[in-house]
C-alpha cells in the first residue's frame, strides 16, 4: 500500500472575508474530489482570509500512478483563477 500526500499552500488575493475564502475552497475541494477521487482537507491557516494550506491524500498500490495523479491535482489547482499556488510539497509514506 502506498500513501501519497500533497500539501498545497494557497493565496486567495480576492478573499476579503472568511466566508469568501470558504466559498472558493469549497468549490475547489469539491471539484478535486469529484474529478480525481482523492481525500482533501484544509489543514492550516483556517482563520486567515487570504491563505490556506490544503492536504490531498492518495492511497493505492502503485506509486507511479499516485505521483501522476497528485501532479494532475496540482496542475488543476494552478489553473484556478481565484487562487494562487504559493508552494507545494509531495511525499510518499
Amino acid at each position: 500500500m502506498i500513501v501519497g500526500v500533497l500539501q498545497i499552500a494557497l493565496r486567495l488575493p480576492e478573499a476579503h472575508s472568511l466566508k469568501e475564502k470558504r466559498r472558493v475552497l469549497k468549490s475547489l475541494t469539491t471539484r478535486l474530489r469529484n474529478r480525481f477521487n482523492v481525500s482533501i482537507s484544509e489543514v492550516d491557516s483556517q482563520d486567515a482570509w487570504q491563505s490556506a494550506l490544503l492536504a490531498v491524500a492518495y492511497v493505492g498500490a502503485d506509486r507511479g500512478h499516485g505521483n501522476r495523479l497528485l501532479d494532475q491535482v496540482l496542475r488543476f489547482a494552478e489553473r484556478e483563477r481565484q487562487i494562487e499556488v504559493v508552494d507545494s510539497k509531495l511525499e510518499f509514506l
